[in-house]
């Protein structure tokens, strides 16, 4: 029985090595197809064929998409994006979820409903953008920021994480004299960095893929995120339409799409694995308590 139960189990590893063998080279297949494009030459690309790995090494397609300053200051405006977006994001959703994870907070309930109520339905397209017009934020990097400031997903699971922490630990910094905002940020928040590293991975990606709202924000060419520039960029290269600097006629669109995906996505990519670690046991603990 010993034996036959072993045999099953190393029927299983196997089985199971097997299928993530074959789920994670499905993953990473597109993109290293992306990726050898980019550096492959224009010649071999109008040849067609799959390529994962250039025969002919060629770095014209990057040559072309950094021949003007327009992707660099786009590149500026979207780690400036991620970066005070992510700080906004993450300070007043902790600003709100701490007052909601107290069960004494009057009209704490009324609160919820509406957050969930958010979460159900939304204003929709013409209504946000008058909403943001009336502020006056339309064509400043603000109407990119301000309007998603809080997400009602990350501020429930972030009001639980906050139930979490016991009440023993406040009501002692309570008694050193500490205010709520005091106790939030020096008792809170540190026990609460696994939550913090990973809600700030989720809106930092958010903003880093800014696109829609850029387009029906955003007017001046000089302030768009580099997921607006790349579809410019695509658009110009397939149509060879554009100023002299983005003229070149020895590059393929599909090369220079490739290398303007590598070029926005691999900022974001190094983040990961910094920061991978804390997914579960900061979302999950968020969850386990209503």
């Amino acid at each position: 029985m010993i034996q036959d139960k072993s045999w099953r189990n190393r029927l299983f590893d196997v089985v199971n090595y097997t299928l993530l063998a074959l789920t994670a080279i499905v993953c990473v297949l597109p993109f290293v197809y992306v990726l050898a494009v980019s550096f492959a030459s224009p010649a071999e690309v109008a040849r067609g064929g799959l390529i994962l790995w250039p025969k002919e090494w060629s770095t014209v397609s990057y040559q072309y998409i950094f021949s003007s300053d327009t992707l660099p200051r786009s590149m500026m405006v979207s780690v400036y994006i991620t970066v005070v977006g992510t700080l906004i994001n993450l300070v007043f959703t902790s600003l709100m979820a701490y007052p909601l994870s107290k069960p004494n907070l009057r009209g704490r309930n009324m609160i919820l409903l509406g957050v969930l109520f958010t979460m159900l339905f939304s204003g929709g397209m013409i209504p946000t953008y008058f909403v943001v017009s009336g502020l006056q934020l339309t064509n400043t990097l603000w109407s990119l920021m301000i309007p998603s400031a809080i997400s009602a997903f990350n501020l429930i699971v972030l009001k639980n994480f906050f139930q979490q922490i016991p009440d023993g630990l406040e009501d002692s910094a309570k008694i050193d004299g500490c205010n709520e905002l005091q106790v939030l940020i020096k008792i809170v928040i540190p026990l609460s960095l696994p939550a913090m590293a990973t809600f700030g991975l989720f809106y930092a990606v958010a903003h880093w893929n800014q696109f829609f709202s850029a387009i029906l924000y955003i007017n001046d060419n000089r302030k768009w995120p580099i997921q607006v520039l790349l579809r410019e960029i695509v658009i110009l290269a397939q149509s060879r339409v554009g100023d002299a600097n983005f003229d070149q006629t020895d590059v393929q669109p599909l090369t220079v799409r490739m290398a303007v995906i590598v070029f926005a996505t691999f900022p974001i990519l190094l983040v990961y694995p910094f920061l991978q670690k804390h997914f579960a046991k900061g979302v999950m603990l968020g969850s386990v308590k209503g």
